[in-house]
């Protein structure tokens, strides 16, 4: 009785996946909202008028049952397709400002770029499965985002 009371048969497990994606792009920090000298100073050498660029890493975290029968929360092949066409496509060597329109009046900061990309996987993958998103900037510049 003691086994079967710590073992109650086939228990729904959640697990987490995690694809990690790397991309470059560039960008200006530059917000529509401020005057040429506040940009300047808020955002100081990003504020290049010719931007600079980055070998960005994302890291695309689902949540979800593990399925008895699979025993996968999501299909890798889905999830890989569902980030090829969120981010790569539109994103990868691309000036953020300029090719990407919710930039013309978002500043592209990294922050921003995770809400980017949480908002446009929230569409694409199958419905309350998305968990984090994870922004590396630079080696020492990381921005996670959770859709709060």
């Amino acid at each position: 009785m003691a086994d079967s009371a710590r073992c109650p048969g086939p228990a729904e497990r959640i697990g987490y996946i995690t694809r990690v994606q790397s991309f470059s792009a560039c960008h200006r920090l530059h917000s529509i909202h401020l005057s040429d000298e506040e940009n300047k100073k808020v955002y100081g050498k990003c504020n290049n008028p010719n931007g600079h660029g980055h070998n960005y890493k994302a890291e695309i975290t689902v949540r979800g049952k593990i399925d008895h029968v699979t025993g996968m929360v999501m299909n890798l092949t889905d999830l890989k397709r569902c980030i090829e066409e969120v981010i790569m496509d539109p994103l990868d060597h691309k000036n953020l400002d300029k090719d990407v329109p919710y930039f013309a009046t978002v500043a592209s900061t990294t922050e921003n770029l995770a809400v980017y990309i949480w908002d446009n996987m929230a569409k694409v993958l199958p419905p309350s499965v998305l968990y984090e998103i994870k922004i590396h900037e630079t080696d020492k510049n990381i921005v996670m985002y959770r859709g709060e």
